[in-house]
Order: C-alpha cells, then structure tokens, then sequence
C-alpha cells in the first residue's frame, strides 16, 4: 500500500491520519516500548481471559503489535491478527516466531473484510479504541457486520470505545465538545463525536467517541446482542465505582462484550 495515497484514494473509513499513522515504521517499531510501564491492559486481559469461552480461534480487529491476543494465545487459543499496518503485523509475526504461538496475520481495512468468510472465528476482539478510529458511521457500521458475520454462533465479541461525555473532563474538553455539538449538524464532513489531535507525532490522528445510545444503536442494527457493559473509571485500569452517580460524565468509555 502506497504511503503517497491521494485523500481521495484512501480506503473506506480511514482518514488521512490513520493512513500516516499506520504506515510509520517508527510507531510499530517504538508502540510496545511506549506503552511498557501502562497498566491498563491488565483490566483489559482479565475482561478478555473471562468471557472469551471456551478456547478456540480469535480474531484480533485492529491488533497493533498483539498486545491483546498474545496473552490470549498463550491461555490456549489460537490468534488471527488482522491490521491495515504491515509494520505492526511484522512485529506480530516476530513474536509468534519467537514464542511459537499460533498466529496467523492479515493485513486488512476493517471496512472491507469480505476476505474472511462467513462464522470463520470463535471470538473476535477490537479494544483500544479500534472501532472509533474508522471514519464515518456508515464505515464503523459495516465493519461491525463483518465483525457479525466472521463470527460463530454463540461466539463472543468484545469491543472497547471512548465515552463523548468525558470530554467535559478534560481542560479542552468543553470548548472542544460544545464546538463539535453545534458545528456537526451543519458540516457534512463532520459527525459528533469525530476529533482531529496530535499523537505520536501524527499531527491530525482521527478518534471518534461514542454516546452510549449511538453505539447500542451501531451494535443493534449489526445483529449484536449486549450480554455486559462494562463502564471504566478515569485512569481506564478499572470498572466504574458507583456508575448510578453522573456515570454518562465519569465514564471513561466502555468495554462491551457482545453475542
């Protein structure tokens, strides 16, 4: 894939800061020593380790370098690592290599699976904020129907997504949300929820944040069932204390585990 795409030849649902993102070598080469001393993938694991029974194939939806499949696989599963990266799917290659883990790689635009067939993987995952970083509804909703139909009967699918509301957390977060609100339903370019910020030395990296209403919507019109929502707290290490008391405006995003 060419790092030189024309905007207007970029595919399906990626913007052109997740196109620069995903073809920088130095962000697959430096993501795990980035991320090293974060503990937020322990809660992350524990959530994945409990519902994803029994043991069989798990499609990782947007794996990075494998940060949430590896640990799986090495419970007994066995992993297919899908990424529009080629450099963070080398990485995961390697250390499959290295381990010998059961892993097997594809690189693809999560918009456009038709190469995975129809109820192909027992479980599939898409954490860290994957499916909010496709651009526009209708991609992330035909995204969530190949992430259905790739998907066994009675197999689980696990997602994670940032919360709108907990922009009124942030210092920018105000200014930013009200902006957005009263900007979106003007612009066609723009939907709310959708931010533009430097990250990792991509100046204008895509992240959309979801209202819990919207994304219960987007799972629904998929075929998704919701067996447990989970609501994470500030630091995103652990389930929200007391999610009755403002819990649309502590919620830091979901873990949603579906069927």
């Amino acid at each position: 894939m060419s790092r030189t795409r024309p905007n207007w030849n970029l595919p399906a649902g990626v913007s052109r800061g997740l196109w620069d993102y995903v073809q920088s070598p130095s962000v697959a080469e430096d993501y795990d020593d980035y991320f090293a001393f974060n503990s937020l993938f322990e809660h992350d694991e524990q959530v994945l380790a409990r519902h994803l029974q029994p043991l069989g194939l798990v499609a990782d939806l947007g794996c990075g370098t494998g940060r949430a499949l590896v640990p799986l696989v090495r419970t007994g599963h066995r992993g297919l690592a899908v990424d529009l990266s080629d450099h963070m799917l080398r990485i995961v290659q390697e250390k499959a290599e290295i381990d010998e883990l059961p892993i097997d790689c594809l690189q693809a635009n999560l918009v456009e699976l038709d190469t995975l067939g129809d109820q192909t993987v027992d479980h599939a995952i898409c954490m860290f904020s994957t499916l909010g970083m496709i651009r526009g509804r209708a991609n992330r909703r035909q995204a969530l129907c190949h992430f259905r139909r790739i998907l066994k009967p009675g197999g689980r699918f696990v997602l994670h997504v940032h919360n709108y509301w907990f922009n009124l957390r942030d210092p920018q977060g105000p200014s930013w949300l009200v902006k957005n609100l009263f900007t979106a339903p003007f612009n066609n370019e723009i939907e709310i929820g959708d931010k533009w910020f430097p990250y990792r030395g991509v100046p204008n990296m895509f992240l959309h944040v979801f209202r819990w209403r919207e994304l219960a919507a987007d799972l629904t019109s998929a075929g998704f069932g919701i067996v447990e929502k989970i609501p994470l707290d500030v630091a995103r290490r652990h389930r929200l204390r007391w999610p009755w008391l403002f819990g649309a405006l502590r919620t830091n995003g979901w873990i949603v585990v579906c069927g």
